[in-house]
């Protein structure tokens, strides 16, 4: 898509936005510039609120939202039928609750944010906070979603040999691997309608005041899961 036909796109979605979500909003700008993350490889920037300091807090905060043409059109090259509507509706959608979220002082989506960039970190087989996904959304009680990855997530005191849990309204058990320790994420295989990225069960200890000092070592593993 030319940057021309994205920028009268951008104008489009906005005006199916409802006129108060922009309230302190200076501009919604399009930048033709591709915006790569620094340390991974194929993840890119697709847009920013960016704070204007006009001296004034709560609801007087005011903010430019951009988004970057660059950055969809490298998507696009790499992602066969790339949905550049839906795409851009989300960036948008997402960069303005951004902003209220900063009138309202409430830094949700912040710790969502932060929560997928560990889960790239967990990816790519980097250390990475093993509570990260209690920021992600909650889905259902103790399951959250990080982008397309779910997370069952139980507390136990000690490693069982084996767990049962409930998943789309059918129960499984899963096989705990031989030498596993605290905290353990595991990628769960073999239940009916999963997620478009992974299922993660995720064991761990209540939190520890000496987690506040170091992050421990996180065991992950693949495991098949049977219905019971």
């Amino acid at each position: 898509m030319r940057l021309q036909d994205f920028e009268a796109m951008v104008r489009r979605l906005s005006r199916e936005v409802p006129a108060h979500f922009f309230e302190g909003i200076a501009e919604v700008a399009v930048s033709p510039r591709t915006v790569p993350h620094p340390g991974r490889e194929g993840i890119f920037t697709l847009g920013e609120c960016i704070p204007i300091d006009t001296g004034a807090g709560g609801e007087e905060q005011q903010s430019r939202i951009v988004l970057y043409h660059g950055s969809f059109a490298a998507l696009a090259r790499l992602e066969p039928g790339y949905d550049w509507r839906g795409e851009t509706w989300e960036t948008l959608t997402h960069e303005l609750r951004h902003h209220l979220e900063w009138r309202a002082r409430a830094p949700d989506l912040e710790a969502f944010d932060a929560a997928a960039e560990q889960n790239f970190a967990r990816h790519d087989g980097e250390p990475f906070d093993p509570t990260f996904h209690l920021d992600g959304e909650a889905v259902a009680e103790h399951v959250f979603a990080v982008d397309d990855d779910v997370f069952v997530d139980r507390v136990v005191r000690s490693m069982p040999a084996d767990l049962t849990f409930a998943w789309t309204g059918s129960s499984y058990r899963v096989p705990i691997p031989a030498g596993a320790t605290l905290p353990a994420f595991l990628s769960v295989e073999g239940v009916s309608d999963p997620p478009p990225g992974e299922l993660v069960l995720v064991l761990r200890r209540r939190p520890r005041i000496r987690d506040l000092f170091s992050v421990p070592p996180v065991f992950q593993a693949a495991v098949t899961a049977q219905p019971v």
